[in-house]
């Protein structure tokens, strides 16, 4: 089997902690091609564990953090045996997994920087019997970089538009901008909170994981006055490099902000939609103002309401799906960590420094061997 005609699996849980995201990926094109993805929806509980944890809402024993550990790998071997069952590919076409695991915290400020997901990688060599690369941001945090975003690099192949400017948004948990430059350079970074926020209150309001098409934001109004309180954050006014993640922007901060304000749960719902519309496009107005279209992918492309506020603030720009340039939005992200365990494989940097601000390219990720 040649390099050309092998395969690659990228797996990933997001800020959102909706499923697992499982892509098949063939690089036998010039760039690459999505074979097959699908969604692992989380079990429940384990969920509830992940998101307790991830926004410090409870301290857990090291027994009970290795137990977390392995259980998430558990379910990202599940998802990959999904994705090979539904497409009908033996294990033994692909050549290896690039699992992004579930980020636990994102810290790259500070004296000791460090950035944490947890999904044993092991276990998914074990169950899966293919090769594994993980473990893909701390070489780019000890480079001194923020190791994220990591999906430019993928936004730049597939969907660069040479002589113009083009933004491509990822609406997770977490929104990410990656400008693609009319020259070729390109420039990318979290602009704040999204889908992680929106489905948070969503869950404590409704019952719900996530807000779906929208209908709880479009049942309230947004409060300027919350929302100038949120905006204030000083993230938001932060020169790129940079990224966050479920540690900063949490219920818990958002309560600090509503600091005892009578806000009906339906209007807080309105104004964190327009908290991440208004950050997106202020992002986009200051470092992307050549723009002419805007392409989105990630969860948040499904909401409708969402995206009829981004096109308002965003005109005269195009918002469009990335779908509408033949890439699946919902496995955009799986596939860029496909592509990263190739990178690894064969020896090639992973990162842009550009984006990430680390001190140069890097090789990422650590490979672990499937049992022979």
């Amino acid at each position: 089997m040649t390099e050309s005609d092998t395969l690659y699996l990228g797996l990933i849980s997001g800020t959102s902690a909706d499923g697992v995201d499982a892509a098949l990926v063939s690089f036998e094109h010039p760039v690459p091609r999505l074979v097959h993805g699908l969604t692992r929806p989380w079990p429940d509980a384990l969920r509830e564990d992940m998101l307790t944890v991830a926004q410090g809402e409870a301290r857990i024993d090291l027994d009970a953090f290795g137990r977390l550990d392995v259980a998430i790998g558990q379910q990202f071997a599940l998802a990959a045996q999904d994705v090979l069952a539904a497409a009908s590919v033996p294990a033994s076409r692909v050549r290896a997994i690039g699992s992004h695991g579930q980020t636990m915290r994102h810290r790259p400020h500070g004296l000791l920087p460090f950035t944490m997901q947890l999904g044993d990688p092991s276990v998914i060599a074990e169950q899966c019997r293919i090769d594994v690369v993980a473990d893909f941001r701390r070489a780019d945090v000890a480079a001194g970089g923020q190791g994220a975003p990591l999906l430019p690099a993928m936004h730049a192949m597939l969907l660069a538009a040479p002589g113009h400017e083009r933004v491509v948004l990822n609406l997770g948990g977490i929104a990410n901008v990656t400008v693609l430059r009319a020259d070729g350079h390109v420039l990318g970074f979290d602009t704040g909170p999204a889908n992680g926020l929106l489905d948070a209150w969503c869950q404590r309001h409704r019952g719900r994981a996530y807000d779906h098409a929208g209908e709880f934001a479009a049942s309230g109004n947004s409060r300027p006055e919350l929302l100038a309180r949120l905006l204030g954050d000083s993230y938001f006014s932060q020169p790129p490099p940079k990224s966050t993640g479920r540690e900063h922007f949490h219920l818990a901060w958002l309560e600090r902000q509503l600091d005892g304000t009578i806000v009906t749960p339906a209007d807080v719902q309105a104004t964190l939609l327009e908290l991440t519309a208004c950050s997106v496009a202020q992002a986009i107005g200051q470092h992307a103002h050549a723009a002419v279209d805007v392409l989105v992918c990630g969860g948040g492309v499904h909401n409708p309401v969402l995206m009829s506020r981004l096109r308002d603030l965003l005109a005269p720009r195009s918002v469009l799906s990335t779908a509408s340039r033949g890439v699946d939005p919902d496995y955009l992200e799986a596939m860029a960590f496909a592509w990263l365990a190739r990178q690894r494989l064969l020896g090639l940097p992973g990162n842009l420094p550009a984006v990430t601000g680390a001190s140069g390219p890097r090789v990422l990720g650590a490979v672990y061997r499937a049992p022979a």
